[in-house]
């Protein structure tokens, strides 16, 4: 689920000009052409080398290393860092070269089970390991990289590897833009939330590898974790990471610092986004990504339940990112993906198991830290109320949710936009936010006005 790379080209310039970045004058406009044609070719030039995450051995823990036992995962802790490197980062700006960390770090999968995953770490100049002026917050800026193949990782796209033939391409240049208007901020890192075996969709596993890249972060900058605050962004796919952090975080890394937490464009309720996007012109497209996504998972084999067409789509889709299948056959339905015993999909036992246990806020406890949430309501398209993909009122049924937690909340609505133009002002909007929350500013809430939304309980099996 992610925003298209237009309207986040506006996004972009709206976060540089909030962080301090100029924007070039008319004059200087030849010469920021001329170094961003130059940054392309080297782009290109990089795509061609960088070696995708299946092939690229930093991306695994070995269990033996010169004939040796190492640690297994499981005796390691949530966050160790396993293994650095630097790498220079190709995007297609004005100020490139960069160059970055990227760590592979422990972390757990949706289950709980141990695995890894790598996260990438821009520090601002004058700051890091090797300087006494130490960074004083960390952002963790969550991708909506929405990928079943590892070619859309951001610790691979950012190095200049090529997400595919796709507008995707688009996406990423621009996202990455984006980073680097974060990077004056603070240091910046960008984990790989899905996990090395692309786990798209999976709320915990996302919240865990988001959580653990901060304390790989401050572990390799040594930034004392009580004292370095932390912030938290993500629109769409990325959202389900930076939800599911604000969730897990007092139980599971409690000693972070997180002062702030936004999210837009929220995928509340699985149950309700696939009702909702189900013979979509534009987003059922999706629909045989996120039965692979959400059965890889939890360990469940799809074929079981699959009809032809079902097999078909969702064998082309586990080598893409959204950029292909976004958009592909519209009007497509749940039921035509499914054999005919297992049509109804929420009245299949072990998918209703697994749509409810991924609910936004049905973890144990809650959010401690302020909420940014955000969602698009365009009341045009043919589905009913919503983004043309999330549910406005599953979003606005969480922060109600939090509110009456004691969460403080700032809940916007953007009339009349989409989904993918949503984007725009909520980029804006969450760096503003996260500013606020670093420079101990009053925290904003409007928990008063905010209505109950839809019912986000979980779906009951009928008895038979």
């Amino acid at each position: 689920m992610r925003a298209r790379a237009i309207p986040l080209l506006v996004a972009v310039t709206a976060v540089a000009a909030t962080v301090g970045v100029v924007a070039p004058s008319h004059a200087g406009t030849a010469a920021t052409s001329a170094a961003t044609a130059t940054a392309t070719e080297t782009a290109g030039d990089t795509a061609s080398t960088v070696m995708l995450p299946s092939t690229d051995p930093f991306y695994r823990y070995a269990d033996t290393a010169d004939g040796k036992a190492k640690v297994p995962l499981s005796k390691i802790a949530p966050g160790t860092v396993l293994a650095e490197r630097s790498v220079h980062l190709a995007l297609t700006t004005a100020t490139l070269p960069t160059t970055a960390e990227q760590l592979l770090y422990r972390t757990a999968d949706e289950l709980g089970h141990p695995t890894v995953t790598v996260t990438t770490v821009l520090v601002p100049p004058m700051t890091g390991v090797t300087s006494a002026l130490a960074p004083t917050h960390v952002v963790g800026y969550l991708s909506f990289y929405d990928a079943l193949s590892g070619q859309c990782d951001p610790s691979y796209t950012l190095q200049g590897g090529s997400p595919g033939p796709s507008s995707n391409d688009e996406l990423t240049d621009l996202e990455q833009g984006l980073v680097e208007a974060y990077r004056t901020g603070g240091v910046v890192t960008v984990p790989d939330f899905e996990g090395e075996d692309l786990d798209w969709t999976a709320g915990h596993e996302a919240g865990y590898g988001t959580l653990d890249a901060v304390r790989a972060t401050e572990a390799y900058l040594k930034l004392p974790q009580a004292t370095t605050e932390v912030g938290l962004t993500g629109y769409s796919g990325g959202s389900i990471a930076a939800d599911w952090a604000a969730e897990l975080q007092p139980a599971y890394a409690p000693k972070l610092d997180l002062v702030g937490v936004a999210a837009g464009g929220v995928p509340v309720d699985f149950a309700h986004n696939l009702t909702y996007i189900d013979g979509s012109a534009s987003w059922s497209g999706i629909l045989p990504a996120v039965l692979d996504a959400l059965s890889r998972s939890y360990g469940v084999d799809l074929d079981t339940y699959l009809s032809p067409l079902g097999k078909q789509l969702t064998t082309t889709d586990r080598s893409e990112c959204i950029g292909q299948f976004e958009g592909s056959d519209p009007g497509l339905t749940v039921a035509q993906l499914l054999k005919p015993q297992y049509q109804d999909l929420l009245q299949v036992p072990t998918f209703v198991k697994i749509l409810n246990n991924l609910i936004m806020g049905s973890a144990p406890g809650h959010p401690t830290e302020p909420l940014y949430l955000a969602v698009g309501n365009d009341p045009t398209n043919a589905q009913g109320q919503g983004d043309d993909i999330m549910v406005t009122g599953d979003v606005e049924a969480l922060a109600h949710e939090y509110c009456s937690q004691g969460v403080s909340v700032d809940y916007t609505e953007f009339p009349g936009l989409p989904h993918e133009e949503a984007a725009v002002p909520f980029e804006a909007a969450a760096l503003t936010f996260l500013q606020a929350r670093f420079a101990g500013l009053p925290v904003p809430s409007n928990c008063a006005t905010i209505g109950t939304g839809n019912s986000l309980a979980p779906i009951v099996l009928a008895k038979k």
